[in-house]
């Protein structure tokens, strides 16, 4: 360790209170990130002579200083370290990937409710179920209300525009609220059934249902006693169809581990109300040789401190700090219980995910080793390291242009990295001050702007840049990079095949290698393939964004008496510019600010 760092005195200066401790390295790199009740115990516990971790052996071997931060409470020191380990990501925790928030099903607080998806604070007027582990779960359970209970899922903006049913209506998913051809206290039972039926209560809804089927019929309502009847049948058919089990109402959370081949995989399955939301798994990063309580307590902290917490986690192994449950309950407010041994349904629910954590381990594993046989196959074709590390770590960067007759022409530059594209690294460029659909200047200028910052030190180089183009373009693209001073071997160009049929490629080489046609049966050339065809998409749906963008606010801009006022009011009103070109003069009209005169001008022009 450096002289500066004098670890004897630093341990024997830590207060016995709690925080967070950072193990750093000689470079300053942050490797390991914890919490503490007792910082003085717990930093003191790494250097002993007995680690229970070799994995944490090896990393202590690399300690060069230690830093820590004093919280007011454990609980406190619980959130700074999930915090910390987001943000820096050290390689020696274990990491959860910081997905997007989970979704969830609304149900408006608008005087004619809707039901919908919605992703994000659950802080606005209405009532919010889930969260649900994937968008498929809300997607059926909106199905199901439309055909049970029949409410609407459109927008304010159309709901308040119509002027007759929609084909929801005429398909039996929608009482049609939006011509009122449903009496409001009719729609708000509805809402109610609805509402008790997402809280588990589907039996009772049933009986409900029922009774007042009976109650009509017996008073001669018989259109009414009819249309309850249909309504009973098809709550009847869901019930069959649906996973919905009585284990005591509360909320529960399911969680599997299972390990394999140096993975390991959490699989999180979710009940709410009764039924069974489907699953989902995660792929923690440093978790090899990590024993499988450890694994389920580091996804517990860093996941309930961003997801509600349920009152009951039914796991396959009990948590080795027991203190962790308390900590999440001061955050959160909910006082969850852990059960390692179920019994009844929450024993079968367990089982299941317990076979679905092996089962998406298993085809994690299989794909996993046959993208890492795909790249390595590249590496050899081009004579690229082929070392394990190296080929985990080959960066590949792909640029296409897109444009149509030379407007919105666009650059884009997509990121393959550990055997896969990663969407989040990839990059959109405007191009600008250059001839219409001169794509060789559209090049040089994507290449100059990202691969300047290369060469004064400000990004990282690629192993290998691929352009989507042959010798024009490559030509160019070396020229950029001589001009720069950098290594031209690692650009290569993707020279398209007849009808850019996959199989039919040249790759050309700027440092003037001899063109290689790789053939259809490659895996070089299929991995190549996919990263070009994905920096075409790429390219495509932004210049289209882009288009569809100026289009819009040309539209209306080239409407005389349409200034930015009345655009905007147009806009707002009806949801955007389709909903203003499907507005009849009538509704136009009814904008403020909009005459008769001006609203039939604005219709003529749109259509």
């Amino acid at each position: 360790m450096p002289d500066a760092f004098n670890l004897k005195s630093f341990l024997a200066d830590l207060p016995h209170l709690p925080g967070v401790y950072r193990h750093l390295d000689a470079d300053g790199q942050v490797m390991y990130v914890g919490k503490a009740r007792d910082l003085k115990k717990r930093v003191s516990s790494y250097f002993q002579k007995n680690l229970a971790s070799p994995r944490i052996a090896q990393m202590v071997a690399k300690v060069a200083t230690v830093e820590v931060t004093v919280t007011r409470s454990e609980a406190e020191a619980l959130i700074l370290e999930n915090n910390l380990i987001k943000s820096l990501r050290p390689r020696y925790n274990i990491l959860f990937r910081d997905d997007k928030s989970y979704p969830y099903l609304w149900i408006t607080g608008h005087a004619w409710p809707r039901i919908a998806y919605y992703r994000g604070a659950t802080n606005k007027r209405g009532q919010f179920f889930g969260p649900y582990p994937n968008a498929w779960a809300v997607r059926e359970t909106i199905q199901i209300l439309q055909k049970v209970f029949r409410l609407r899922t459109c927008e304010d903006t159309v709901f308040s525009n119509r002027s007759r049913p929609c084909l929801l209506h005429q398909i039996g998913r929608c009482s049609a609220p939006c011509v009122k051809a449903i009496e409001p206290d009719e729609y708000e039972r509805d809402v109610h059934r609805a509402v008790r039926f997402l809280n588990g209560e589907a039996q009772e809804v049933m009986g409900e249902i029922e009774a007042r089927m009976l109650q009509a019929s017996e008073s001669l309502r018989f259109e009414e006693a009819a249309a309850l009847r249909d309504q009973m049948g098809s709550l009847s058919r869901v019930l069959h169809q649906q996973t919905m089990e009585n284990a005591g109402g509360d909320d529960t959370d399911v969680i599997a581990v299972a390990s394999a081949g140096g993975k390991v995989c959490v699989n999180l399955a979710m009940v709410r109300g009764g039924r069974h939301l489907g699953d989902k798994p995660f792929f923690p990063a440093h978790a090899e040789g990590e024993e499988a309580a450890n694994v389920l307590e580091a996804f517990v902290a860093q996941h309930y401190t961003d997801s509600p917490l349920p009152p009951i986690l039914v796991c396959t192994h009990a948590l080795p700090d027991p203190e962790l449950l308390s900590l999440l309950a001061e955050q959160t407010g909910t006082r969850a219980r852990v059960l390692t041994r179920p019994q009844g349904v929450r024993r079968s629910w367990l089982e299941q995910a317990e076979k679905n954590a092996e089962m998406a381990l298993a085809r994690a594993l299989t794909e996993s080793g046959a993208k890492a046989a795909r790249t390595r196959t590249l590496a050899e074709t081009l004579d690229l390291d082929t070392d394990e590390a190296a080929l985990d770590a080959l960066r590949i960067e792909c640029f296409d242009i897109s444009h149509t007759a030379g407007e919105a022409t666009q650059a884009s530059c997509v990121v393959f990295l550990h055997h896969d594209m990663q969407p989040s690294l990839y990059r959109r460029y405007n191009i600008v001050g250059i001839t219409p659909g001169d794509d060789y200047a559209a090049m040089r200028q994507v290449l100059t702007r990202r691969f300047g910052k290369v060469a004064d030190g400000e990004a990282e180089m690629p192993g290998l840049v691929l352009i989507d183009g042959g010798k024009g373009q490559v030509e160019v693209a070396r020229q950029v990079f001589v001009e720069l001073g950098l290594d031209i071997a690692a650009l290569v160009g993707v020279a398209k095949g007849e009808n850019r049929k996959v199989g039919l490629e040249t790759l050309v080489f700027a440092d003037g290698r001899v063109p290689v046609a790789l053939g259809k049966e490659s895996a070089a050339l299929m991995l190549i393939a996919q990263v070009r065809d994905e920096a075409h998409r790429f390219a495509i749906t932004g210049m289209r964004a882009k288009r569809a963008k100026a289009r819009t606010v040309s539209r209306l801009e080239e409407i005389e008496g349409v200034g930015a006022r009345r655009r905007q009011r147009l806009l707002a009103r009806f949801g955007g510019l389709s909903g203003v070109i499907a507005a009849s003069v009538e509704d136009l009209a009814s904008v403020d600010g909009i005459s008769d005169e001006l609203a039939g001008r604005i219709y003529d022009a749109l259509h």
